[in-house]
């Protein structure tokens, strides 16, 4: 059995945790919570959150992002996004927030937990 030791959250799969709407990602959240296994973000994904959050959701948003490593935007994820910008754009739609996330799984080479996994056609993302 392949072992995961991190993975990159997505802001839709946060949003069901915080909402708890979906028992399956809620079940998979409390198992990798449990392990051994690093949950990392990106900045984009906590703007993301605080941006739609009600004012009830912020001690919960706080409470999980302290579980969260959030990994920095540095010169070398602003490349590839930017390359992923310009490889994707046009022809899927890809925007500035999911080339940062993108890149920072490919950066760190890290599987991507998402819903929407066709916001993210890049070859070089692997998914959780």
């Amino acid at each position: 059995m392949n072992v995961v030791k991190a993975i990159l959250i997505d802001s839709d799969i946060l949003i069901e945790v915080a909402r708890g709407r979906d028992e399956q990602i809620v079940a998979r959240w409390q198992e990798m919570a449990e392990s051994d296994t690093m949950l990392l973000c990106s900045p984009v994904t906590v703007a993301e959150l605080w941006h739609g959050a009600r004012p009830s959701e912020h001690k919960l948003l706080a409470g999980l992002f302290a579980a969260i490593v959030c990994v920095p935007i540095d010169a070398e994820t602003g490349r590839r996004a930017g390359d992923f910008l310009r490889q994707y754009a046009k022809s899927h739609s890809v925007e500035l927030g999911d080339a940062l996330i993108a890149a920072a799984a490919s950066i760190h080479a890290v599987p991507l937990w998402t819903r929407n996994r066709r916001h993210y056609p890049m070859r070089d993302v692997e998914f959780f």
